[in-house]
Formats: structure tokens, C-alpha cells, sequence
């Protein structure tokens, strides 16, 4: 018990906040720093890759998955809120993998709102194929969009989140809450118009 008692005498520095490892690593581009920020939320990606994968192996998996493509996508995208930008993106991962297990009638239909996809009646199978193909062209989309476009996009449309409940999560100003969820959705429908059009 004796060293516990120590360390509250001690003068240690409080651990560096999140923006703080963050702004270093972007910085620097170390990932000591970003390992450390990683570590600090890596219980919460893997809890979340398991609701969604169902499987502890498939989920350490998918949460070292999202270790490595932290390493690139935080050197080109800002991010105000790393633990939401995180979360959002575990989940977003998590449904990529689970595309071609669920088909035309996977996940990702199923938490899409009716504003990003439309498309209550029975399908015929060239229908289900086109839709199919409508889905993944989306998937491809939302991955193009900015950071911050994509995070208040996801939280808006597929977690049905409110602009105040965007801003609590995100810390962005509720101005450019708005900004980004009409700048990405304007991006999406360029994006979808350009390459149906290519097909």
C-alpha cells in the first residue's frame, strides 16, 4: 500500500489533455504521442467495435485496424473533438466491415434516414442491385467528405442526433454544425451525381 500513499505526495504532471497529444502528434508526427492518446480511449473503441462485430477476436482486430488508420487520417484532418471524431469513426469502421456480410439489406440501410436514402417499396432484384450499388457509391462519398463534414453528417443523419446534441458532442460552434451538415450533404449529392454518371 505504501507506494499509492507515495504518489499523493508526489508533484507529478497531470497527464496532457487529448487537443494537447493531438496538436503534438499532428506536430510532429511521433506516435509515442498518438499512442497515448489511443490508449486513453482504446477500451471505448474495442466496446464499440463489439456491439457492432459481435466477436472479441474480430474486434481487438478492428481496433488495431483503427490504430493504423488513425496514423495517417489525424496528419490530414483536423479534428476539435477527438473522443467523439473517434467514436464516430470506430462505428463507421465497424459498418464497413459488416457490408458484405448483410447485403442489400445490410446495416447501413437499415440506420440510414430517409433524407440520404429513400426507398420504402419491394425491390426486384435489378432494383436490390441498383440499390446495392447506391449504397456502396455512399459509403465511398461519406468516406471523401472532410473530417468535420463527415462527423456532423454521421451524428445527423445516421444517429439522428439534434444540432444542440451535435454541438455538445463535437464542441463545434452550433453555426458550423449547420455549416458542415449542408457543405457535406451538398458534397455527398456532387459526389453520387458525378460518379452514377461515370457508370
Amino acid at each position: 500500500m505504501l507506494p499509492f500513499f507515495l504518489k499523493l505526495f508526489t508533484n507529478a504532471k497531470p497527464p496532457p489533455p487529448d487537443a494537447e497529444l493531438l496538436r503534438l502528434y499532428r506536430q510532429s508526427g511521433e506516435l509515442e504521442h498518438l499512442g497515448e492518446l489511443f490508449q486513453r480511449h482504446s477500451e471505448m473503441v474495442y466496446l464499440v467495435c463489439l456491439k457492432y462485430l459481435k466477436d472479441e477476436e474480430e474486434s481487438k482486430d478492428a481496433t488495431m485496424q483503427l490504430f493504423e488508420h488513425l496514423t495517417t487520417a489525424l496528419l490530414k484532418h483536423e479534428v476539435d473533438n477527438f473522443k467523439s471524431w473517434l467514436y464516430a469513426t470506430a462505428k463507421n469502421h465497424c459498418l464497413m466491415k459488416l457490408r458484405p456480410q448483410k447485403g442489400a439489406t445490410g446495416v447501413f440501410k437499415e440506420e440510414s434516414p430517409p433524407a440520404l436514402m429513400e426507398n420504402h417499396e419491394p425491390l426486384h432484384l435489378t432494383e436490390a442491385e441498383q440499390a446495392e450499388e447506391t449504397e456502396q457509391l455512399l459509403q465511398q462519398a461519406l468516406q471523401q467528405l472532410p473530417t468535420e463534414q463527415y462527423t456532423c453528417v454521421e451524428l445527423f443523419y445516421l444517429q439522428q442526433k439534434s444540432y444542440a446534441e451535435i454541438v455538445t458532442l463535437t464542441g463545434y460552434e452550433l453555426n458550423k454544425v449547420k455549416s458542415y451538415i449542408q457543405n457535406g450533404k451538398r458534397n455527398l449529392k456532387i459526389y453520387m451525381e458525378k460518379h452514377h454518371a461515370t457508370r
